[in-house]
C-alpha cells in the first residue's frame, strides 16, 4: 500500500507550504511555494524528485517562490488559469477543475473553489485536502479586493462539504484541522443545516 508523507514548511507572511511525498516512489508535490524558496528546498531530501510545484491561489505569499524553487529542485509549475490571468502569473501548466496531477502512485485532484480569488483551488489526495485560504481552522482567509465572499461560501458548501467528514484539512495559514471539526466549531457554519 502506498504511503503519503506530508511536511509543513512555515514561510514568510505566516504561509504554510506543504511538501507531499509518495514515500515509495520518492516523488513529491510542493503546495503553496512562498518565500524563501531555500527554506522549502531544505525540506526536500536529495533522493526525492519534485514532480509538481502548485499554488492554491496566486497571492504573493503562496506563489512568490515558485520559480526560484523550480530552479533549485526541478519540477513543473501549475496554477489555475483564472488566477494566472488575474495576477499575470505564468506556469508550465494551467489547471482546471477536476484535473489530476500524478506523482508516484498518487493523483492530486484539482478542486476549483473560487471566492478567495477567482482561481482558488483545493488539492485533494486520499483523505487529505490542501485548502489554501478557502477555509482555515476557525474561519476563512482574509478578504482581499478580489475576494467574492458569496462565491467562497458557495465553493465551501458545494465542493468541500461533499468530502468525507474525516477529511484532514491543511490550510494556507494556521493549524491543520478536519472537515468534521470545522463543521462543529467554525463560525461560518453557524445556523447551517446539520449534515447527516
Amino acid at each position: 500500500m502506498a504511503r503519503l508523507g506530508i511536511v509543513k514548511v512555515k514561510l514568510d507572511r505566516e504561509v504554510n507550504c506543504y511538501v507531499v511525498t509518495d514515500a515509495d516512489s520518492k516523488e513529491a508535490v510542493v503546495i503553496d511555494p512562498g518565500l524563501p524558496a531555500e527554506k522549502i528546498a531544505e525540506q526536500i531530501p536529495a533522493d526525492v524528485k519534485v514532480r509538481w510545484i502548485v499554488a492554491t491561489h496566486c497571492h504573493p505569499g503562496h506563489v512568490g517562490g515558485k520559480d526560484d524553487l523550480k530552479d533549485l529542485v526541478g519540477g513543473e509549475t501549475a496554477l489555475h488559469t483564472a488566477d494566472a490571468k488575474q495576477f499575470l502569473r505564468s506556469a508550465d501548466r494551467y489547471l482546471f477543475d477536476a484535473d489530476e496531477l500524478e506523482f508516484g502512485q498518487f493523483k492530486l485532484a484539482v478542486m476549483h473553489t473560487p471566492g478567495h480569488t477567482p482561481g482558488s483551488v483545493c488539492y485533494v489526495v486520499g483523505n487529505h485536502a490542501f485548502v489554501g485560504d478557502t477555509i482555515l481552522a476557525g474561519g476563512i482567509g482574509r478578504q482581499m479586493p478580489e475576494t467574492d465572499i458569496r462565491r467562497q461560501m458557495m465553493s465551501i458548501g458545494t465542493k468541500l462539504l461533499k468530502l468525507p467528514l474525516t477529511t484532514a484539512l491543511y490550510p494556507g495559514h494556521g493549524p491543520a484541522t478536519s472537515l468534521d471539526r470545522e463543521l462543529q466549531t467554525n463560525p461560518i457554519f453557524r445556523n447551517a443545516p446539520v449534515r447527516a
